[in-house]
């Protein structure tokens, strides 16, 4: 089971004549990297939401939106003349420059950002506690939608796997005329001196041959890329843990070693094409797993 780095959440609701709206988005990243945009008159809730989101999503690059609105004109308001006096400097100078009418900029200034906002100390408790729960649920929501796209990336890397493996086993065929190629090609090599040669040790040219035939055997190599494929995929069936993307990060690190170290000792060109195939399945899999959570 995966989930994807990628998702968003939306959440909704209206208690006691506020509108609270919680949206989430995330992208890939390393790490957990929130960033917040809450309303001034919730600045006290952040620590608390950013545990909150911490808990829930783990990693990925996150923004989260939290808007709080009124419907009724008794609740007690406040305006941010500070941030109204600097959105009313930029709009003036613009208005200049565009030689643009002015008479409606304090109704445009009532709509900006933050000009105007609820009292921090006149929101109820209920209110508050209805925002921490929509935050939950936006967070809930996007989970969902990365276990929806998770289950497309498992595929797809699933497939780059067992295209791995199958490419291990289409090298067998090849390994018996390899092996038996440049035994005759090292046999015809040693005729060759000893036909200039006086004498030639007989052990010494045994254990020379078994060296050389040792550094181009890659049984260890394919027993290892047998080992590093099966773990991959028992980490994408496991269920009981979410975030896995570095874990998964690592054994194609493991697995591009071993194909890597077949590739340098192959010295066959049918065997060379399909470790090119299997390094081109294992690049197109590390894109993937960046997506991963």
């Amino acid at each position: 089971m995966l989930y994807s780095m990628t998702g968003f959440g939306r959440a909704e609701t209206t208690v006691e004549g506020y509108n609270l709206v919680a949206e989430i988005r995330s992208l890939n990243g390393k790490g957990f990297d929130l960033s917040l945009r809450l309303p001034s008159s919730l600045r006290a809730l952040e620590p608390q939401i950013r545990t909150l989101v911490g808990q829930k999503l783990s990693r990925g690059t996150l923004e989260l939106i939290v808007s709080l609105r009124t419907g009724g004109s008794s609740r007690p308001m406040q305006i941010n003349q500070a941030m109204a006096a600097h959105y009313y400097a930029g709009m003036k100078q613009l208005s200049e420059t565009l030689d643009l009418p002015t008479e409606n900029i304090l109704q445009t200034l009532l709509t900006l950002p933050e000009v105007v906002t609820a009292e921090a100390e006149s929101l109820p408790q209920s209110v508050l506690d209805a925002l921490m729960q929509q935050v939950e649920t936006a967070c809930d929501l996007l989970m969902q939608h990365r276990f929806t796209e998770g289950l497309m990336l498992e595929t797809d890397l699933e497939a780059r796997i067992r295209a791995i493996e199958a490419g291990q086993l289409e090298t067998a065929p090849y390994e018996a005329p390899r092996t038996e190629r440049i035994r005759q090609k090292l046999l015809a090599s040693l005729e060759t001196i000893a036909g200039a040669a006086e004498k030639i040790e007989a052990n010494r040219l045994e254990q020379e041959m078994i060296y050389y035939f040792e550094k181009l055997d890659f049984t260890e190599e394919k027993t290892r890329l047998t080992q590093h494929c099966r773990y991959f995929l028992e980490l994408l069936a496991d269920e009981t843990e979410k975030a896995k993307g570095k874990k998964l990060g690592f054994v194609l690190q493991e697995i591009g070693r071993e194909i890597n170290t077949m590739g340098s000792k192959a010295s066959d060109a049918a065997i060379q094409k399909i470790v090119v195939g299997m390094k081109d399945e294992l690049e197109k899999a590390k894109e993937q797993v960046l997506n991963v959570l």
